[in-house]
């Protein structure tokens, strides 16, 4: 599978989505409008030699509709690679919805998007991502059954997503610093949401030195009081001293211009494509010395959350496997170290091998 990549306006031309489609492995991309409602939305069906694509809708304010495709693009091949190297029988795919998740939320815009995601058959199963919350599933449930994270069953899946980015935080640290204690330890969260708010709650019970940055001033305030967490402005958090950045917010935020600035040892985060360019920031970070968690693999407890629902598994059984992302983390991180290879090539390989196995097995006698 291709090296993921981040596309300009002019190459996501009207001409070139389905060549990058291509480029990226990409099964099926579904655009979705609606003039009544205002919706405005894309699902990306990266690849189901695994099962049927699971993946969460994410609600994003994004400048124009080249930089929706080009994060759903991103996003859904994420997800095959999260689903993969988790070890569950799911593919990948991802939505995203163009608008404001604060003021433009609606029940008939939601339901509209839950046609839509019926009129796939089940080739996609959506659940909740950035800016969406269980009772917005509800109504997209009211159309259709290929949808997971609802109130009265496996619910909002940020609090298995935050655990296992716990613990493989603890992973990083074991290897980097001889112990898996994060007491004492300078971590700055970036993005105090669901699954940033959670992450902080394990810190502050591990007696970790929080700081904490958010775009919406009324979260940061909330959350920095609750947990008694240092408040950092959004373009400081970089610059920081501290022991751990974990990127819970968007992607790209490991770029030329953080990686001159960025004081850490280790980055270990819920964000999905923490990593602007794999190939040279994923580089980057080794040279110098940073052990990078990769965000597919470190994040995977929310997908762990949802096959649980599809399964009909019980939240124990969630909680115990992403308590396994630990020794997923462990695995790579001393891989990489062994091996001389960034982290994010080991953990490629792993989820590519398990695919391309499966999809043997599915060839026809």
């Amino acid at each position: 599978m291709s090296e993921i990549k981040t596309f300009s306006a002019s190459e996501l031309s009207d001409n070139s989505v389905i060549a990058q489609m291509a480029n990226l492995g990409h099964e099926q991309i579904l655009f979705c409008n609606d003039e009544s409602t205002g919706l405005k939305a894309i699902i990306a069906v990266h690849n189901t030699t695994l099962g049927p694509a699971l993946g969460g809708t994410r609600m994003w304010a994004y400048s124009n509709e080249m930089e929706a495709l080009n994060d759903v693009l991103r996003l859904s091949r994420g997800m095959t690679y999260k689903n993969s190297i988790s070890g569950l029988n799911l593919g990948g795919g991802k939505a995203v919805i163009i608008g404001d998740s604060r003021t433009q939320k609606s029940e008939a815009l939601f339901r509209r998007f839950g046609k839509f995601v019926n009129s796939l058959a089940g080739k996609y199963i959506t659940a909740e991502d950035v800016g969406i919350n269980p009772n917005d599933m509800n109504w997209v449930s009211m159309e259709t059954k290929h949808v997971v994270g609802l109130p009265g069953k496996s619910g909002d899946p940020s609090p298995v997503t935050a655990y296992g980015v716990y613990m493989g935080m603890k992973a990083c640290a074991k290897v980097q610093y001889g112990t898996d204690s994060l007491a004492g330890k300078k971590v700055a969260v970036q993005g105090a949401g669901h699954v940033g708010e959670y992450l902080i709650g394990h810190l502050t019970k591990e007696n970790a030195e929080v700081y904490v940055t958010d775009i919406h001033s009324d979260t940061l305030k909330r959350v920095s009081q609750k947990y008694n967490a240092k408040v950092v402005a959004p373009d400081e958090i970089y610059s920081i001293e501290m022991d751990i950045y974990a990127p819970c917010a968007l992607g790209a935020t490991i770029n030329d211009e953080t990686l001159e600035k960025l004081k850490c040892s280790i980055v270990a985060g819920a964000a999905n494509n923490q990593l602007k360019s794999e190939a040279k920031h994923g580089i980057d970070v080794m040279k110098k010395g940073i052990i990078y968690a990769p965000d597919f693999a470190i994040n995977a407890g929310g997908v762990i959350n949802c096959f649980s629902e599809v399964q009909g598994l019980s939240s124990e059984w969630s909680h115990k496997k992403a308590e396994e992302i630990y020794d997923t983390i462990l695995n790579i991180v001393n891989r990489s170290k062994s091996e001389n290879v960034p982290t994010f090539q080991i953990a490629n390989k792993i989820a590519e091998e398990r695919i391309e196995a499966i999809g043997r097995v599915k060839l026809p006698m």
